[in-house]
C-alpha cells in the first residue's frame, strides 16, 4: 500500500466521507487512488476557494470533518480566504496539501512555497509527513486535531504530503484516537449563576450553543432570571425559527452593539468571544465591553448552557418564536422586499447559506417567524464563502433544500462553485442581490465622507452590470432574473420546486441608509 493509499483508507475509517479537491500533479496519487477507496467521494472544484469554502459549510452541517486536497503551496494560498472563514466558525476540516518529493525540493521548482509556514496561519495543527510508513498514522492525528467532538467544537488541521511519501509502498491505515469533549467547569458555571442571577445580566450565545438544546436553555435561564440574551455578531451555524426561541445577534457597527450592552454589568459568555468593532475608526473604542462590565467565560460548550439553565432556571420553560409570514409587498424590487419574499416562502427545514452582505440587512428579521431551518453566516469577513458554503451543505444533508442569499460583488470571489453544483446535481437556490456596486464599502466611503467633509469619487466602488443569468448558464446552471416583488415571488417559488441546481438574479438598489 503506498502511503496516498494510507491516507486514503485511514480518512475512510475515520469516518470521513467526502474530499473536496482541485488536484495537481503532485496530487495524482491521491486521485488514483479513490479506485480503490470507494467509501471517499471526490468533489471537484474548479478553484481551491471553492473547495475549501465547501469543507466549512459539510463540516458545519455533517458534524464531522470533510477533507480538501490542495496542489502545493499556491493551491493552498487559493484556499486560505475560507480556511481563514472556517477557523472562526470552529468547523472541523482536515486539509491535505501535496508538495514536491523530497529530493526535488532543493532545486526551487517554480511552483515551490513555504507550505507549513502558509498553512499555520489558518490552522490549529500542521504536520509535515516524512515516509510512507508514517502517512496513515499522521492522517488519523489529523483527524483527531480537527477536533471534531459530540460537543461541536472544530478546527483546521493541515497534512503536508510530499509526493514520494504519496507514491513510495510501505503505508498502513491508522485507527483515529478518540476526542473526549471537555467538561464544563463547575466553577465557572456557578460564577455565572451568581451573574445571571444579578443585575444587568447578559448572556452572549455563540457557536454551537445556538443551536436549538442552547437557544432553549438560554430562554429558560431568561424566563427565570431576567437576564438579556444576544448571539455572537456572525455565528457559524444558528437553529431557528417557529417554535425555536428567538435571539437578536449583536450588530454590525460598534455604536449600535454599545447601545445593545448599555448597562450591562455582567456578561456571560458561552460560545462566544467578548465584543470588538469591526474595524477601528478614529476615536471610537475597539473593545465593545462596557466599562466595570466583569465577563466571564463558559467556554464553547452547549452543554454549559443546559447546566447553568438547571442551576438558575430548573423549572423554566422557553419561549418558542411563533410562526409569522410577513406581508407580501409588491412593486419595484429592493433588498427590503425580497427579504419579504424569502420570509413568506422559506421551506421548512431549509438551510440558508447568507453572505448577503448589505442586502442582508432586513432578512433576520422578516425570517424569524419562518418555519424551523439553519442559517449559516459569514463568520471570517472574508468575501468568497456564500455559494461555495451552500455546497457543503446541499452535500452533507441530501434532501434538504439549500438557499443562498449572495451579494453581487463577492459572488465574484468564488461563483466557479456553481459550476460543481450542476455537476454534482445540488438542490440549491443561489440568489444574487445585484445592486451593481460594492455597497459596504460605499456606506463606509460614505460615513468618512461625512467626517472629513470631501467629496471623494465612488466610482472605484461601482461594480460594472455583472450578467449573472449568463454566468450561471454557462455553467449549466439554469437561471433567471427578477426586477419587480412579483418576478422574483414566482421565480422562486417555481426554484424551490423544482430539484438540482438554480440562480435568481434580484436586481435591487443599493441601499440607501445602514440599519444595523
Amino acid at each position: 500500500m503506498n502511503g496516498a493509499h494510507a491516507v486514503l483508507r485511514t480518512l475512510a475509517r475515520g469516518g470521513m466521507e467526502v474530499c473536496f479537491t482541485n488536484p495537481g500533479t503532485s496530487e495524482m496519487h491521491f486521485v488514483a487512488g479513490m479506485d480503490a477507496v470507494p467509501e471517499m467521494r471526490g468533489v471537484l472544484f474548479l478553484f481551491e476557494g471553492g473547495a475549501t469554502g465547501a469543507a466549512d459549510g459539510y463540516g458545519r452541517m455533517a458534524g464531522k470533518p470533510a477533507s480538501t486536497l490542495l496542489h502545493l503551496g499556491p493551491g493552498l494560498a487559493n484556499g486560505i480566504a475560507n480556511l481563514h472563514n472556517a477557523r472562526r466558525a470552529g468547523t472541523p476540516v482536515l486539509n491535505m496539501v501535496g508538495d514536491h518529493a523530497t529530493h526535488h525540493k532543493v532545486f526551487d521548482a517554480p511552483l515551490e512555497s513555504d507550505i507549513d509556514a502558509m498553512a499555520s496561519t489558518v490552522s490549529q495543527w500542521v504536520r509535515r509527513t516524512g515516509r510512507a510508513a508514517q502517512a496513515g498514522p499522521d492522517a488519523a492525528e489529523a483527524i483527531a486535531a480537527a477536533g471534531r467532538t459530540e460537543d461541536g467544537t472544530g478546527g483546521v488541521a493541515t497534512l503536508v504530503l510530499p509526493a514520494d511519501v504519496c507514491w513510495s509502498g510501505g503505508g498502513t491505515d491508522a485507527a483515529v484516537p478518540p476526542v473526549a469533549p471537555p467538561r464544563p467547569d463547575p466553577d465557572a458555571l456557578e460564577s455565572a449563576a451568581e451573574a445571571l442571577r444579578g443585575p444587568g445580566a447578559v448572556l452572549l450565545l455563540g457557536g454551537d450553543a445556538l443551536r436549538r438544546p442552547g437557544r432553549e436553555a438560554a430562554s429558560r435561564i431568561a424566563v427565570a432570571t431576567g437576564a438579556r440574551i444576544l448571539a455572537e455578531p456572525t455565528p457559524a451555524r444558528q437553529e431557528r425559527g417557529a417554535g425555536i426561541p428567538h435571539l437578536d445577534r449583536l450588530a454590525y457597527r460598534g455604536e449600535t452593539v454599545q447601545t445593545q450592552l448599555a448597562g450591562a454589568r455582567s456578561l456571560v459568555l458561552a460560545g462566544a468571544t467578548p465584543p470588538v468593532a469591526f474595524f477601528a475608526y478614529p476615536g471610537r473604542p475597539s473593545d465593545l465591553v462596557p466599562e466595570g462590565c466583569r465577563v466571564l467565560d463558559l467556554g464553547g460548550r452547549a452543554s454549559a448552557v443546559r447546566e447553568l439553565a438547571d442551576l438558575v432556571a430548573p423549572h423554566a420553560r422557553p419561549v418558542p418564536a411563533r410562526r409569522t409570514v410577513p406581508g407580501m409587498p409588491g412593486g419595484e424590487l429592493t433588498a427590503e422586499k425580497a427579504a419579504a419574499v424569502i420570509g413568506a416562502l422559506l421551506p421548512e427545514g431549509a438551510i440558508v447559506s447568507d453572505e448577503a452582505i448589505t442586502s442582508g440587512w432586513w432578512l433576520p428579521q422578516a425570517t424569524a417567524g419562518a418555519p424551523p431551518h439553519d442559517w449559516l453566516t459569514l463568520t471570517g469577513g472574508a468575501i468568497g464563502q456564500g455559494i461555495p458554503l451552500a455546497t457543503g451543505a446541499a452535500i452533507a444533508c441530501p434532501g434538504r433544500p439549500v438557499i443562498s442569499l449572495q451579494a453581487d460583488g463577492s459572488a465574484m470571489y468564488t461563483v466557479q462553485a456553481l459550476w460543481t453544483q450542476a455537476r454534482e446535481g445540488l438542490d440549491v437556490t443561489t440568489v444574487i442581490f445585484s445592486n451593481a456596486s460594492y455597497a459596504i464599502l460605499g456606506v463606509e466611503l460614505d460615513l468618512l465622507r461625512a467626517e472629513a467633509g470631501d467629496n471623494r469619487s465612488r466610482t472605484l466602488l461601482d461594480l460594472p452590470r455583472l450578467d449573472f443569468v449568463a454566468l450561471a448558464k454557462g455553467m449549466d446552471v439554469p437561471a433567471t432574473r427578477a426586477t419587480t416583488v412579483a418576478e422574483f415571488a414566482d421565480q422562486l417559488r417555481k426554484a424551490l420546486a423544482e430539484p438540482g441546481p438554480c440562480l435568481i438574479e434580484a436586481a435591487v438598489p443599493p441601499p440607501t441608509s445602514f440599519p444595523v
